[in-house]
């Protein structure tokens, strides 16, 4: 932020808004791949192209080069959860789908908890080297040096990739299973969308508005306990690290191993009711955490609040997946990430940003903004769900009268 003189504001753009435009709008024809060609390819792509553009962030000297860097991020991760959703779906029955869709979805906690326990690590390196040097590239300042550090590895990881078979794929005629179903038309995807649409916005309002939360935390949580507690950005990054970590991680598998188990006992809509408790109940902490007077509490009233925030993340999708025919999969996919990324993701780290600059216009008032943008779209997500929730028995009959018609 003083090296390149950004705002608040810029910052909150940086971290969201130009990574989630690319993001969301390469998401849907990406996905449109994903639904007929091999998956694991395009995730391997993509992995290297968001890795080589995180390196490049690290050379970014002013803001509009560092914007454009974030969005190369954003075009290559936009391979990845539609590819994912879709070969999940294709190796797990309904009733386990959750579960699997969960476990996936808590890499999102241990990595990005990881890398602030690991950032946290090579920034108190870095802080302390005389001089840091990147080969090919030169002296760096520590936060520049962080972006190679992360973002190398998962170049090398491509290699792992590409021994990653493609599973076999369940939409086939059934007149001829040799034959892959292919996409229909993106007339036919919007059609059936909109015969569902009060499940479909419901849903995707919902969890737009728990991830509007969410990344506003993620993003805003750090430059709180450093404004705020005092502390450095090297404890900053392992304490909070390790609260993502495990309370994250604990959330996002407890809430997928929940919505299964209701599922088996015959509740249709569990993912949808296990996603509005998680978003109820992340309400009350959102107020807590903010307000708390010393570092510890602070950090204490955070693990039940991430615990809460990832609940919902894993049964979202799972729910996407599940009421959506199979060779609209990817697409479905694409569609509910580019709603909750776009708001979530664009607007939330934004929000929070805003409040800061233009409301108490105080950077050290940032766990205020926390607090008011937690509690207002928290409450606003368990309502979407809930109505959502009502509507998602009629999706599921439609889908099985439509995947009749399909499958003849």
């Amino acid at each position: 932020k003083a090296d390149l003189g950004l705002s608040d504001t810029q910052i909150s753009y940086l971290g969201g808004f130009t990574f989630a435009l690319f993001y969301t709008f390469f998401g849907i024809p990406i996905a449109r791949w994903a639904d007929s060609k091999n998956r694991t390819v395009l995730i391997t792509v993509g992995l290297a192209v968001w890795s080589f553009f995180t390196m490049l962030c690290g050379t970014a000297s002013r803001f509009w080069t560092f914007a454009f860097y974030r969005m190369g991020v954003g075009v290559g991760e936009a391979t990845l959860s539609p590819s994912a959703y879709s070969i999940i779906t294709d190796m797990f029955r309904p009733e386990r789908l959750a579960v699997a869709i969960s476990l996936y979805s808590a890499g999102i906690y241990i990595g990005s908890g990881l890398a602030q326990v690991f950032g946290g690590i090579v920034i108190g390196f870095a802080v302390s080297a005389t001089e840091l040097t990147v080969p090919f590239v030169g002296p760096v300042a520590p936060w520049q040096y962080v972006f190679f550090a992360v973002g190398f590895p998962g170049l090398l990881f491509t290699l792992a990739l590409l021994t990653v078979r493609e599973p076999v794929r369940r939409n086939r005629s059934k007149s001829d299973p040799s034959k892959v179903i292919q996409p229909p038309p993106i007339s036919e995807v919007v059609a059936y969308i909109r015969a569902n649409s009060r499940t479909f916005l419901f849903h995707n309002l919902g969890i737009a508005f728990t991830s509007f939360v969410s990344y506003g935390a993620a993003y805003w949580v750090p430059s709180y306990l450093i404004r705020v507690h005092g502390l450095s950005a090297q404890e900053t990054g392992i304490y909070y690290g390790w609260v993502v970590v495990i309370f994250g991680t604990a959330g996002i598998v407890l809430g997928g191993y929940l919505a299964d188990v209701l599922t088996q006992r015959g509740k249709a809509e569990a993912k949808m009711q296990v996603a509005m408790c998680g978003a109820l109940l992340g309400v009350p902490f959102s107020i807590i955490y903010p307000l708390m007077p010393t570092p510890t509490a602070a950090l204490l009233a955070l693990c039940p609040a991430a615990f809460a925030a990832a609940m919902p993340l894993g049964v979202a999708a799972a729910a996407i997946q599940q009421i959506m025919p199979a060779n609209m999969r990817a697409q479905g996919s694409a569609l509910y990430l580019f709603v909750i990324n776009l708001i979530g993701l664009g607007l939330g780290p934004s929000a929070v940003a805003w409040c800061t600059d233009y409301v108490f216009q105080d950077p050290n008032k940032v766990n205020l903004s926390l607090m008011w943008v937690g509690t207002f779209f928290g409450l606003l997500s368990a309502v979407l769900l809930y109505f959502g929730s009502k509507h998602y028995r009629s999706t599921l009959n439609y889908l099985e009268a439509y995947n009749e018609k399909q499958m003849a």
